[in-house]
């Protein structure tokens, strides 16, 4: 199976190896400012960075994480990246509707995240939190 990235966990009954799914996370830390992060268990992840050890984010060292704020089911590894990039690169008040809201509207090829609910992208995807 060339060309798929697979994580270790099989399916359950049948032994095979399923796609890993990767989730867009946004942790809100003690000062009030949003961590974003990808990650395939995303309370794993968030247990690491609330454990302050050697797996935290150096960001969530020096910001604590107070609460997981939003979490995301993305698909695979690269369109995730791309999400995570263009949620970055958004103003602290676009990245707070998207919390409050629960929703995220992203395009799948180019990962571009449509910010007001009048944007629309082509083959854009709306989803909302889990």
């Amino acid at each position: 199976m060339f060309g798929i990235f697979l994580d270790n966990r099989a399916v359950p009954g049948l032994g095979v190896p399923r796609l890993a799914c990767w989730h867009l996370y946004i942790v809100r830390t003690t000062d009030h400012s949003l961590y974003a992060g990808i990650s395939t268990d995303v309370q794993r992840r968030f247990r690491e960075h609330l454990a302050q050890g050697r797996k935290t984010a150096r960001y969530l060292l020096a910001h604590k994480p107070q609460e997981l704020a939003f979490s995301l089911a993305i698909g695979d590894r690269a369109l995730a990246l791309k999400v995570e990039y263009h949620f970055k690169r958004l103003s602290k008040g676009e990245k707070e509707r998207i919390v409050d809201s629960g929703h995220l509207i992203y395009d799948r090829d180019t990962g571009r995240i449509a910010i007001s609910a009048g944007d629309s992208l082509p083959g854009a995807t709306h989803k909302s939190r889990e």
